[in-house]
């Protein structure tokens, strides 16, 4: 065997290994609530768990990336109307990063329109990430589409990068509805 041969065979099993990362992870939904062990806020209660973290607005975070330490140790992201641009749902806001020529936008924005259509009191939000680049920065948009799910109070509890599957989706939905629950039972009580 050659050098290049060696070289070729292992630009190759490289190639194949982050191909599969990169499909792996491509639209998957990921935990961004800030009470990440969270199985539902009514058992979380009853179990004695920690409160979620106090939330910031974005435009507190200074830099890309940035954590900002809240009560409790924890951090969490809440984005208001004011920060977004358009009105949030009651009960959830399905928010999509989108850029003209992204064909997978498309197909996300379809499937985030009938999931939000499927439930009262959720919205779903386009915005153009090249007119809205300071927010990309401070969310750290890395790709179009990028899926934030807000609950009811605009804290982040789903992220995903590209398409994602309309059953990821509606379990997003439902884990941002049953956070608001969470906060409701624990500031009512």
């Amino acid at each position: 065997m050659t050098a290049g041969t060696v070289a070729l065979g292992a630009a190759l099993a490289v190639a194949l290994i982050a191909g599969g990362v990169w499909r792996r992870t491509n639209g998957r939904m990921r935990n961004m609530a800030p009470a990440a062990g969270l199985a539902t806020g009514r058992q979380a209660t009853a179990r004695g768990q920690a409160a979620p973290a106090v939330t910031f607005d974005v435009a507190d975070a200074a830099t890309p990336g940035e954590t900002v330490q809240a009560k409790g140790g924890d951090a969490g992201l809440r984005l208001t109307k004011d920060v977004v641009g358009h009105p949030l749902g009651e009960q959830a806001t399905l928010l999509q990063f989108s850029s003209a020529f992204c064909a997978p936008c498309r197909a996300t924005r379809r499937i985030l329109a009938d999931v939000a259509g499927l439930a009262e009191g959720v919205a779903h939000v386009e915005i153009d990430a090249e007119s809205r680049l300071d927010l990309v920065r401070k969310l750290n948009v890395l790709r179009t589409p990028t899926v934030l799910v807000l609950a009811g109070d605009g804290t982040v509890v789903r992220r995903a990068s590209g398409q994602p599957r309309k059953p990821d989706v509606i379990a997003a939905l439902g884990y941002a509805v049953d956070y608001n629950s969470y906060i409701y039972d624990r500031d009512s009580g």
